[in-house]
């Protein structure tokens, strides 16, 4: 089964790596040079992305890849 995600709202890293193969290390990296999106902070230990942001990356790494 391939990983998924929701259809609106908010994602926490774990998931996001499950559909972005990457490092947790890689992806704060890319968080912090403008490459990924910004997180939102939902608490003061929670840090989340928007799902709609996501999609938005994916969809442009897909366009990369495929030239």
């Amino acid at each position: 089964m391939h990983p998924t995600l929701p259809d609106e709202g908010y994602v926490r890293i774990h998931k996001i790596l499950e559909v972005i193969p990457i490092g947790k290390s890689s992806w704060w990296a890319g968080v912090k040079a403008g490459k990924f999106p910004q997180p939102v902070k939902l608490g003061p230990k929670t840090t989340a992305w928007k799902v709609e942001d996501i999609r938005k990356l994916i969809e442009n790494l897909s366009r990369n890849i495929e030239g």
